[in-house]
Parts: C-alpha cells; sequence; structure tokens
C-alpha cells in the first residue's frame, strides 16, 4: 500500500510542479509538459512492477500511435478561445474531438491489421 501511495504522490507532485511553473514561466512550463513525464513514470512503474522491460516497450509502441491525434486537444483547444469561446466548453469540445481522434485512429489502424 504505501508503493501505491509513494507513486501517487509523486505523479501529484509532477503534475502541481508542471502546473506552478507554467503559471510563471509558460515556456517552461510547456516544455516540461511536452516530455513525456507521466509516460516515462508508467514505464519505470511497469518495470519496478515487474521487472521486466517487455510492458514497458509495448506501452511505448503504442504511444507512438496515438501522439498525432493527441495534437488535436492542443490545436482545437487555442483556436477555440481565440473565437471567443469560454475556457471550459472549449476545454470539453477539445477533450471530446481528441477522444474522437483517438478512436478513430484506432479503428482505421484496427482496419490496417494493426492492433492497439
Amino acid at each position: 500500500m504505501l508503493y501505491y501511495i509513494t507513486k501517487l504522490i509523486i505523479t501529484a507532485l509532477l503534475i502541481v510542479l508542471i502546473s506552478e511553473i507554467g503559471k510563471r514561466y509558460s515556456l517552461a512550463g510547456a516544455l516540461l509538459a511536452a516530455i513525456p513525464l507521466v509516460s516515462i513514470l508508467a514505464m519505470i512503474w511497469m518495470y519496478i512492477d515487474t521487472s521486466e522491460t517487455k510492458s514497458a516497450v509495448e506501452f511505448s509502441n503504442r504511444i507512438v500511435w496515438l501522439i498525432a491525434p493527441s495534437m488535436t486537444l492542443f490545436i482545437v483547444f487555442p483556436l477555440l478561445i481565440k473565437k471567443g469561446m469560454h475556457f471550459y466548453p472549449s476545454l470539453f469540445i477539445s477533450t471530446v474531438l481528441t477522444i474522437m481522434a483517438y478512436y478513430s485512429v484506432i479503428f482505421i489502424l484496427g482496419k490496417l491489421g494493426i492492433k492497439l
């Protein structure tokens, strides 16, 4: 149980740290957020839990396919804000469109014989 609490605290601290840095220095916060820290932590936790690299490699390979649809959020959100939409509706719409983009990529890859 202590191990899971430690994982949770470390992960939460990173998110808080990035958001606090982002408030003061947007470029530094964006750079830290762009580094796939959550993915890195997930791979570290997988390795610690299993002492095997196989699951981390599979995880990493699947992430590669999902990078492009994740860009939907970062393209749509600022466009909606610039068009005058409020923050939360913009975030909601861009998140829904990103989820749809993920499902579309997974569906298309499945049709091409690539299973994620």
